[in-house]
């Protein structure tokens, strides 16, 4: 009796042991396809968020309406679709009564970078808008370097150099036209995006929807001194609510997107919307790029690309 409860012992305690060790190895692969599926989730929400960002300037040269107009009835529907969301998401708290100061910089800062940004669409090319606009990220790591003393790398110092160099060459074909003053609107709003990076950097608990919805409100009465808005055909007015819910939508998505993957893996992804914009452009209006927005564009993207990819690594 004894011998063979021992033996019982000694054959059945390898196997416990073996169920233990297999046990572990599949939980091991569910976390792993578990992680595999968020990240794949996170990069289809951000390349979502680019193509959608993408087609601002599609929607800013349709419409007939000023530019007042636009970015008046823009924010208006973007503000109310952002409000349900949050609302879904039961995070009005969180969202408006405890933004705080940097909440707050965020929705100024941003509604002057929306006004530079949908301005600029209408007085400059597509292209010239999303090439000086990829080069966002760099000058953040600037600014940063500036007010947060980050370091900066060598990969990334000559990303920053490339992204210069090649907004400058973007610029340059513009020397002498009307273009100018969009793509200078185009560096403002650029200038206005890298700074919000940096606040988030600063102050990663400040939270998006919020500020993005606060920001489109605020432009509204700016909007309806300088312009009138009020005076707009309903069929625009239509055009103007699908602007404002793919706006809401992209920002959502490149929000939820992100916290599933890297943050410069997010960044890296998101630049799929400086090919996109000018490629939809010439499909859609027959916008072809100049010599100096290809040349530029080109070295924008090659820096973007270069600085991300070495800080994933």
């Amino acid at each position: 009796m004894t011998t063979q409860n021992t033996s019982e012992a000694t054959t059945s305690k390898p196997r416990t042991i073996a169920n233990q060790y297999t046990g572990k190895a599949d939980n091991s692969g569910a976390v792993d396809q578990e992680n595999t599926a968020r990240i794949k989730r996170g990069i289809l929400l951000v390349v979502l968020s680019a193509t959608l960002f993408s087609l601002a300037g599609i929607f800013t040269k349709s419409i007939q309406a000023e530019t007042w107009s636009i970015i008046a009835w823009r924010g208006i529907f973007a503000a109310l679709f952002l409000f349900l969301w949050i609302g879904y998401q039961k995070s009005f708290t969180r969202s408006f009564l405890r933004m705080g100061r940097s909440g707050l910089s965020v929705a100024i800062i941003g509604a002057l970078g929306t006004a530079a940004f949908l301005s600029a669409f209408k007085l400059t090319s597509v292209a010239n808008v999303s090439l000086i606009y990829a080069a966002a990220p760099l000058l953040a790591a600037i600014i940063a370097w500036i007010w947060l003393k980050e370091r900066i790398t060598k990969p990334v110092a000559w990303g920053c150099l490339g992204a210069i160099t090649g907004v400058l060459i973007v610029v340059s074909g513009s020397l002498g036209q009307i273009n100018l003053e969009g793509d200078l609107l185009a560096l403002v709003m650029t200038c206005s995006l890298a700074l919000i990076m940096v606040i988030y950097r600063r102050y990663p608990d400040t939270p998006s929807a919020g500020p993005t919805a606060l920001s489109s409100l605020l432009l509204i009465p700016v909007c309806f001194y300088f312009g009138s808005p009020q005076h707009i055909d309903f069929s625009e007015l239509l055009l103007l609510a699908v602007f404002g819910l793919i706006f809401a939508i992209a920002a959502i998505s490149l929000t939820e997107g992100a916290k599933l993957i890297p943050s410069g893996q997010a960044a890296l992804v998101s630049s799929l919307e400086t090919p996109i914009a000018p490629l939809l452009a010439w499909f859609i209006l027959s916008e072809i790029p100049t010599l100096q927005a290809i040349i530029g564009g080109i070295i924008i993207m090659i820096a973007v690309i270069y600085s991300q990819k070495a800080r994933c690594q």
